[in-house]
C-alpha cells in the first residue's frame, strides 16, 4: 500500500483542535468515520482499543510526534488519519513535550503484514527532519495533502 493510499486527502486534518490525548484520538476517529474510511459501528469499539493500547505505553515517542495504533475486529486490512495540531496536545510522549503530528492506524486483526508496513513506513518518514519540519510548516490542508502524497518518493529513495 502506498503512503498516499493510506492518508490520502480526505484522512488528513490540518489543525486538530483536541488538546488532550484521549480527545485527539475521538477526534480523529470522527474524522475517519466522516470521510467513509471508518464504518461508524466500528468507532467506539477502535477508540477504546487504541485507548487500551495507550494505557500499555504511549504511542507519543518524542519529537512532537505520536503513532496511536491498534488492530480491531471487524475492519478490512487498514486505515490511516494523519492530524497536525499547531498548538500541540498532551499525549503523555517519551519527551514530555507536546504532541504535533500524529499518524494513527487502526487495522483487521488479520492484516498483520499491511499494519506492520504502515508502521515501517511512518518510522522511516519520521527519521526524515526536513519532512517533519515540512509537515510542521505547511500553510494548509492542501500542503500537507501534497507532502503526504510526496512520502511514496522519499519511501523510494
Amino acid at each position: 500500500m502506498k503512503f498516499s493510499e493510506l492518508f490520502p486527502k480526505a484522512h488528513v486534518i490540518a489543525d486538530l483542535t483536541a488538546a488532550a490525548k484521549d480527545d485527539a484520538i475521538r477526534e480523529m476517529i470522527k474524522h475517519l468515520c466522516a470521510a467513509g474510511a471508518l464504518p461508524k459501528v466500528h468507532a467506539a469499539g477502535v477508540e477504546k482499543t487504541i485507548l487500551r493500547r495507550e494505557e500499555l505505553g504511549t504511542t507519543g515517542i518524542g519529537k512532537g510526534i505520536a503513532i496511536p495504533h491498534a488492530k480491531f475486529p471487524g475492519l478490512t486490512g487498514v486505515c490511516g488519519v494523519f492530524a497536525r495540531s499547531v498548538k500541540g496536545v498532551e499525549f503523555n510522549a517519551l519527551d514530555g513535550q507536546p504532541v504535533h503530528l500524529i499518524f494513527m492506524l487502526a487495522s483487521s486483526p488479520d492484516a498483520v503484514e499491511a499494519h506492520i508496513e504502515a508502521l515501517r513506513k511512518i518510522t522511516t518518514l519520521i527519521k526524515d527532519n526536513d519532512f517533519c519540519a515540512f509537515l510542521r510548516r505547511a500553510k494548509n490542508l492542501a500542503e500537507l495533502a501534497d507532502l503526504l502524497r510526496e512520502a511514496d518518493d522519499r519511501l523510494r529513495g
